[in-house]
């Protein structure tokens, strides 16, 4: 009464009046005395929705729009997802909306337009709004506190917590003594991956970083920038190392017994490879600690799957059947059909405008647009494989004389692109392609 003018009482005078006029002649009050509407979460609405839910309902009547929710949102999820979807009617008296009516349906429309453009602005708002936290120093919130802090939700920073940061000064420590990640994180008992991302973590320098910019923060730095410049040094010097192995299958090479990786391994003058699970050094990589899965050299594995795809450069059929490349183009007939379905659509359209069956019409029409749209996807996924097959061919074509003249890099990349994995099985490999 105070904000708008309408007490509870009057607007239960003018919807019974209303009512009447419409000959509806059994209702019931649904009130949310003293909640806002800014959301579903009030008692009476959660009712109302039930009891629609449950069939005992064929109309719900409002003053006003803003009475069954102030959200665009809310209000076209009720429409659409609630009284819709069980057959229900919606009346709005003050907006005249009646979604029985032609109107009030085309009004649906109108309100998923702002109900996504509410969406966007908020969403807009809120990314503004961290972005200037981080500008001017706060922390951004959201997510978990980086470690080792703290959040002063008075002060909106970030406060180091003394017991972790002598944690992160050891872990710090180990790793520029020459320990790796994962040794340091049986250490802690922390995950390697967590190890990793706390060390090298610019947080730590006093900076709050957002959508790849840093910006100077308020909080207390626990590192040092020249010791967060020799921890990265470090970290890209390792990288290449690992990198200059030249481990041309890492990550492709899979167990057949147990489902776990293979890994690379000095044996000796030897470099082997074996199952995940045959370690104990990585336990979260370790499937099945009794798999007795056969150990290979690593020349032997990567001889094979060489071998294969040097055959497949002499051998465009053997490329073709390996790669499940389709000899027939659907291409033609997908877009014939698009052609029909447009020719239909047209006729039917003309219809319309001369007053023939209007609704059974224009459900025909919806009908063939789905159709359309569906057929759309499919040239487009069809057109896509298609470009992709003829760069994955000229990367095979000419493989064999090629290879040896390229870089790792070069080679791990054709690698990547066209494999799939490699299932070990005993003394059985098993090369799986990537299909187009």
């Amino acid at each position: 009464m105070q904000l708008e003018g309408y007490s509870i009482e009057a607007q239960k005078e003018f919807l019974l009046s209303y009512a009447k006029s419409k000959e509806f002649t059994e209702y019931e009050y649904y009130i949310d005395g003293g909640y806002s509407g800014k959301d579903l979460n009030r008692p009476a609405i959660q009712r109302l929705i039930q009891d629609v839910k449950d069939g005992k309902i064929d109309a719900v009547i409002v003053f006003k729009l803003d009475r069954i929710s102030r959200s665009q949102k809310d209000t076209l999820y009720l429409i659409e997802e609630v009284f819709n979807k069980y057959g229900v009617g919606f009346i709005s008296m003050k907006e005249n909306f009646d979604t029985t009516s032609p109107f009030g349906k085309a009004m649906i429309g109108v309100l998923s337009v702002f109900a996504q453009l509410e969406r966007e602005t908020i969403l807009e708002r809120t990314r503004i709004g961290i972005k200037k936290r981080a500008e001017d120093g706060y922390w951004r919130g959201g997510g978990k506190i980086p470690f080792p802090y703290r959040y002063d939700k008075e002060q909106g920073i970030l406060i180091p917590i003394p017991e972790q940061v002598d944690i992160l000064n050891k872990m710090i420590s180990m790793y520029l003594s020459g320990k790796s990640f994962n040794n340091i994180g049986e250490i802690v008992d922390m995950d390697e991956r967590m190890v990793e991302r706390r060390l090298l973590s610019i947080t730590n320098t006093g900076v709050v970083p957002y959508k790849g910019q840093v910006y100077e923060g308020k909080h207390e730095a626990v590192v040092s920038k020249e010791l967060y410049e020799e921890i990265l040094r470090v970290n890209k010097l390792r990288s290449r190392e690992k990198y200059d192995k030249h481990y041309l299958l890492t990550g492709k090479v899979i167990c057949g017994h147990c489902g776990a990786r293979y890994r690379y391994q000095k044996w000796g003058k030897r470099l082997i490879m074996y199952c995940n699970s045959q370690q104990s050094s990585r336990k979260r990589y370790i499937k099945n600690p009794n798999c007795k899965n056969k150990r290979w050299d690593t020349f032997e594995i990567e001889d094979i799957v060489l071998e294969q795809l040097f055959s497949m450069s002499l051998d465009e059929n053997l490329f073709k059947s390996t790669f499940d490349i389709a000899t027939v183009n659907v291409l033609n007939g997908l877009k014939e059909r698009k052609e029909k379905i447009n020719k239909q659509v047209e006729n039917l359209i003309n219809f319309i405008s001369n007053g023939i069956a209007v609704e059974e019409t224009s459900k025909k029409i919806r009908d063939l647009e789905k159709e359309r749209e569906n057929i759309e996807e499919k040239i487009r996924n069809s057109e896509e494989r298609e470009k992709a097959n003829k760069v994955a061919f000229e990367m095979v074509r000419s493989l064999k004389s090629t290879w040896k003249f390229m870089t790792f890099e070069e080679q791990r990349s054709i690698i990547e692109h066209l494999i799939d994995r490699v299932v070990i099985d005993n003394n059985k490999v098993n090369i799986y392609y990537k299909i187009f």
